[in-house]
């Protein structure tokens, strides 16, 4: 994960090295309250309209400008992000786009901007519940009876990771119990393990939050994102717990054209960027300039 960051950083050093100066115009149209619930359904797609990308520090933060304006949010907020690492991943998505803006694959983009707009005005505490939630009905808490072998390899793979769970050791030890089960109501979680879960995660800001959650909902799974966030798993290994038992299906009756291919690489785009955007958000330091050096 941190090599992926380190690329980011490398690309994006001629990002800070580009002019820097009182650029003022926005992107886009001004605020339209008849727009504003439509705010998070954008085009999928747009022609390139910029020809550089570059980064200048603000009052409030960093900003990303693009020619001579500064991006905005949705709701037409100025866009400024929290670290100068984060500004050069999210400079890098801008960058990248070719002669079409992709916005679905911008999901770092994204994720600073519903951490600006906060569109559902949920406050820390919501934030927090909202991904322990997911413990009820994590996917690696739900198990077969059948077929032998599925029942196994859901066994091998996916209780050590239950276990690391329960177990945590420093800084933060969980101590908990979360265990499995063959019912389709899922597990009984203590009310202690979820109380443990929240205390842990109120430990991150607010930015981190909306990324911790993001990556719960890619995985369907709370006990896979702490594995993630917490370096535990890679994620390609996290990606692949998520989904044992559909490649398990691929594996007993083959594959289906491209759809499964395509559909793995996504969910590991859209995970690497939620639990990328949770250690920027995480860093208060920012990029030490001797690392972008020519």
């Amino acid at each position: 994960m941190w090599r992926s960051c380190l690329r980011l950083w490398d690309e994006g050093r001629r990002l800070l090295n580009r002019p820097r100066g009182g650029l003022i115009a926005s992107v886009g149209p001004g605020p339209n309250p008849r727009l504003q619930a439509r705010a998070y359904a954008p085009l999928t797609e747009r022609k390139r309209f910029y020809q550089n990308v570059s980064i200048t520090q603000g009052e409030g933060g960093f900003e990303i400008n693009l020619d001579h304006r500064k991006l905005k949010t949705p709701q037409a907020k100025l866009f400024t992000v929290p670290s100068e690492a984060l500004a050069i991943a999210v400079a890098t998505e801008w960058d990248s786009q070719q002669d079409t803006i992709k916005f679905y694959t911008m999901h770092l983009t994204t994720l600073c901007n519903t951490s600006l707009d906060n569109p559902t005005q949920r406050n820390k505490d919501q934030l927090i519940r909202a991904a322990v939630k997911f413990l009820d009905t994590d996917t690696i808490c739900y198990r077969v009876e059948e077929p032998e072998t599925l029942v196994e390899l859901q066994k091998n793979e996916w209780d050590p990771v239950i276990e690391w769970a329960e177990k945590r050791p420093f800084p933060f030890r969980y101590g908990v119990e979360i265990g499995s089960s063959t019912s389709i109501m899922g597990p009984s979680i203590p009310a202690r393990t979820q109380e443990v879960l929240i205390s842990h995660l109120a430990s991150y800001n607010m930015w981190a939050l909306q990324g911790i959650e993001f990556v719960v909902t890619q995985l369907k799974s709370m006990v896979l994102t702490l594995g993630l966030i917490d370096l535990r798993l890679t994620v390609e290994q996290a990606v692949l717990l998520s989904r044992l038992e559909e490649e398990y299906q691929i594996q007993k009756w083959g594959n289906i054209e491209w759809a499964h291919d395509y559909e793995l690489q996504e969910l590991r785009a859209r995970t690497a960027a939620g639990a990328l955007f949770v250690h920027l958000c995480s860093e208060s330091t920012t990029v030490k300039h001797k690392l972008l050096r020519e």
